[in-house]
C-alpha cells in the first residue's frame, strides 16, 4: 500500500507538470512578438523553456517529497501497521533479551495479537514461547521444525494456516524471520493488513538487535575473566572509529589512550551529507567495566537514531539509554555538534564538557573562542528536550575545532597545578593551530606528557580534531 500509493502520487505530480510545461509551451509561447526577424534566434525560446523545465522538477521534487511523508505516517503509523512500527522504534533500545521479550509483550502479544515463538535451532532452544495454546501446540512445533530447518536462509518468510510457507502477505496467517540459525516467528491472523514495506524494515532491526545484544553480552562474559581484559579493550575499541572519513572541505584527526585497558571516553564522525559532519567526543563517570558498557550504549544510541541533526532528541535518546541500565551514579559529559562547511557554521550542544573550543585567526593572531556549556550533565537527572539550548558559531577557513576528554586539562605538574590553568596550554594551542590535526595532536599529547613528568596519568586522553579547509 504505502509503495503503491508513493508511486501513485509521483505519477500524477509528474503528470500534472507536464501538463503545466505543455500548457505554456502551446499557449504561452506563440505569445511573444519578435519585432526583428533578422536578428531573431532559437536562444531565447530554448533558454526560456529550459528554465520552465527546471523550475517545474524542483517543485515537483519538493511536492512529491513532501507528498511522501505524509503517506508514509499514514501508512505506517495507522491501523494495524501502527503496531509493527511502534514494536521497531522499542526495538531500537533493547540491549539484552530480556528488554526483547518485554517488548514482544507488552506490544506484540497484548497490543497486536500476535503469538510469537523464538527459537535459537543453532542450540536446539526455544528461547522464547509465547503463553497460549497456539506456540504450545506440540504437533505445531514439530511441523515447524520439520518445515524450516537450521540451514534454512536468512530473510522475510510467510507461512500459511498449516505452517507451510506462501510467497504472498495477502494470504498469509503469520511470517518469521531467519538470522543466523535464529528463527523468530510471529503468528497473526490478519497479517494481510500489515503493509508489506514494513516488513523488511522490521527484519532489519530485528538484525540489529541481535548483533548488538551480543555484542553486550560479549562484554559481560569477557569482564568476569582478568586475563581476558585485552580482548574486552578490543571490543570496545570497535566502537570507535577505526580511520577518519573523508569529508568535504574538512581534515580529521583523533587520539584514544585509555587509563586502563577499558575507558569511559569515546568519539565518532558521522557524515550527514557532503556538507554536514556529525562530530561527538564524550566522558562517563567512573572507570572500568561499567564505565565503558555506558560508553557502548551511548555510542549505540547514536548509530541507530536516524535524524542526527535533532540534537536534543538525540541528548535525550542517550539519557533514557543510560537511565535504563540503572547503573547508580552513572552519567556522562559530551559535547556533540554538526559542522557545515557550506554554510560554514557548527551547530553543537555541550553537555558540561569543559574543553572545546574553536581556534581562529585575527590580526593579532590566533584567538580561541570557547564553545560553552549549554545543558546539563546527563543519564542521572531528569531530562527534557524543553531544557536543550542549541547553539551556534560561524565558521572561517583555516579554523581548528578541538574536543578534549578532562584527562588533557586536568593532568597536573609536580606542584599540583592543572596543565588547563597554564598559559603553556593556550600558547601551544595557538602556536599549533596551523598544523595539520593530526600534528597538532601530537604536539599536544607531548604537552600532556612533558607535562605530567615521570607520574602515571590519571585519566583518559581522549581528542578530536576538524580543521576547516577552504
Amino acid at each position: 500500500m504505502y509503495k503503491a500509493r508513493r508511486r501513485v502520487a509521483l505519477v500524477i505530480i509528474n503528470l500534472i507538470a507536464a501538463l503545466i510545461f505543455v500548457f505554456v509551451a502551446m499557449y504561452l509561447a506563440p505569445q511573444v512578438k519578435i519585432n526583428d526577424y533578422k536578428t531573431y534566434t532559437n536562444t531565447f525560446p530554448i533558454v526560456v523553456t529550459s528554465i520552465l523545465f527546471a523550475i517545474l522538477l524542483i517543485v515537483s521534487q519538493i511536492v512529491y517529497s513532501s507528498k511522501k511523508t505524509n503517506i508514509e505516517t499514514e501508512v505506517m503509523q495507522t491501523g494495524a501497521t501502527a503496531y509493527f512500527t511502534g514494536f521497531i522504534k522499542r526495538l531500537r533500545f533493547c540491549y539484552s533479551l530480556e528488554d526483547f521479550y518485554n517488548v514482544i509483550s507488552e506490544i506484540l502479544e497484548l497490543q497486536a495479537d500476535c503469538s510469537v515463538l523464538y527459537i535459537d535451532c543453532a542450540a536446539n532452544y526455544t528461547l522464547y514461547n509465547s503463553p497460549n495454546r497456539l506456540t504450545d501446540n506440540s504437533e505445531l512445533l514439530k511441523k515447524l521444525e520439520t518445515n524450516y530447518k537450521i540451514d534454512w536462509p536468512d530473510g522475510v518468510f510467510f507461512f500459511g494456516d498449516d505452517g507451510g510457507l506462501i510467497s504472498k502477505s495477502t494470504h498469509a496467517r503469520g511470517f518469521f524471520f531467519v538470522n543466523n540459525c535464529e528463527h523468530f516467528y510471529v503468528f497473526n491472523r490478519y497479517t494481510y493488513l500489515f503493509d508489506t514495506e514494513i516488513f523488511p524494515k522490521l527484519y532489519e532491526e530485528f538484525c540489529r538487535f541481535q548483533n548488538r545484544a551480543r555484542i553486550i553480552s560479549s562484554l559481560s562474559e569477557i569482564s568476569e575473566l582478568s586475563r581476558e581484559w585485552e580482548q574486552l579493550a578490543d571490543t570496545q575499541r570497535s566502537f570507535l572509529p577505526q580511520t577518519m572519513p573523508d569529508v568535504k572541505r574538512m581534515k580529521l584527526a583523533a587520539y584514544f589512550r585509555p587509563l586502563i585497558n577499558v575507558s569511559g571516553d569515546y568519539y565518532t564522525v558521522l557524515p550527514i551529507d557532503e556538507n554536514k559532519t556529525f562530530l561527538m567526543l564524550g566522558d562517563v563517570s567512573g572507570k572500568g567495566l561499567a564505565a565503558a558498557l555506558v560508553m557502548g550504549f551511548v555510542m549505540n544510541t547514536v548509530k541507530i537514531k536516524e535524524d542526527k541533526e535533532n540534537l536534543p532528541a538525540l541528548i535525550v535518546s542517550i539519557d533514557a539509554a543510560i537511565k535504563s541500565m540503572h547503573l547508580q551514579d552513572k552519567y556522562t559529559v559530551l559535547f556533540m555538534g554538526i559542522v557545515d562547511t557550506k554554510q560554514m557554521k557548527i551547530t553543537y550542544v555541550n553537555a558540561s564538557m569543559s574543553d572545546p573550543i574553536i581556534v581562529t585567526r585575527s590580526p593579532d593572531g590566533h584567538r580561541i573562542k570557547s564553545l560553552s556549556s549549554n545543558c546539563s550533565i546527563v543519564g542521572i537527572i531528569p531530562l527534557d528536550e524543553s531544557d536543550i539550548t542549541v547553539a551556534e558559531q560561524r565558521l572561517f577557513s583555516g579554523d581548528l575545532i578541538m574536543m578534549a576528554s578532562d584527562g588533557v586539562s586536568e593532568v597536573m605538574n609536580d606542584e599540583g597545578v592543572e596543565l588547563g590553568d597554564t598559559e603553556f596550554y593556550t600558547d601551544r594551542i595557538k602556536r599549533s593551530a596551523d598544523s595539520d590535526p593530526q600534528e597538532f595532536i601530537d604536539d599536544l599529547v607531548e604537552l600532556v606528557m612533558d607535562y605530567n613528568g615521570d607520574k602515571k596519568l590519571r585519566d583518559d586522553v581522549t581528542i578530536l580534531v576538524a580543521k576547516i579547509q577552504g
